[in-house]
């Protein structure tokens, strides 16, 4: 079986298996590009960007790929092949000869939530992302995200964006085991703008492998 290295390119294709499998049609024609990293086939219809807020550092960083893998028990073959994947830190295959070179650099990217969403805001404002007729910001959390704390989160860049004319329509904040999918749009009730999914360990499974293989 061939795995892909980790490149940011993971956690794009992991949001893209969570977003079709949880969340529906709307985003089965996901394609994988820059600016942003996700669009649908038309690049026209929706844009969205995935990033990570957490600290910065390769253990950190190994030990949200370990729970975001949903490894129940390294004895079990399948299991151990993801550990050893997750350890190697960046990894093209299953034998020692296929790791790649740590690339520290990557992590350096991911920071804490308000920090990124800040500067993610400022990016599709200033026309970065070019113009699409929707924008949505994927974040992935290390820390576990309450719904309390997720609407913090929409109040937060809703204010940062009031005044902007590109802006996000959507939030998705997953959380390992969660996925608030959050509206961003104007004349949203409150109760309305969060909607917080559960994702179980073998979804969790499935979205991690499905990111690794070819």
């Amino acid at each position: 079986m061939a795995y892909r290295k980790y490149d940011t390119c993971f956690f794009e294709r992991y949001a893209t298996l969570e977003l079709q499998q949880l969340l529906g049609h709307k985003f089965d024609d996901l394609v994988n590009e820059d600016r942003p990293d996700l669009q649908s086939a038309d690049r026209r219809r929706l844009g969205i960007e995935v990033t990570r807020a957490m600290e910065q550092g390769k253990h950190v960083a190994q030990q949200m790929l370990k729970e975001m893998s949903g490894i129940v028990d390294v004895s079990h073959p399948e299991d151990d092949v993801i550990r050893r994947i997750t350890e190697s830190g960046y990894s093209y295959g299953l034998n020692d000869d296929n790791v790649g070179r740590i690339e520290s650099d990557y992590w350096s990217t991911a920071l804490p939530m308000k920090q990124i969403i800040s500067s993610k805001v400022a990016k599709v404002a200033s026309g970065f992302y070019g113009e699409f007729e929707e924008f949505g910001l994927f974040v992935f959390s290390k820390d576990q995200v309450s719904e309390l704390s997720a609407m913090e989160t929409v109040r937060y860049i809703l204010s940062l964006q009031r005044d902007n004319d590109l802006r996000y329509a959507r939030l998705f904040i997953s959380s390992v085991d969660t996925l608030f999918a959050c509206n961003l749009e104007d004349g949203i009730s409150d109760m309305y703008r969060v909607t917080e999914i559960q994702i179980s360990r073998e979804q969790r499974r499935n979205f991690y492998l499905g990111a690794l293989k070819y």
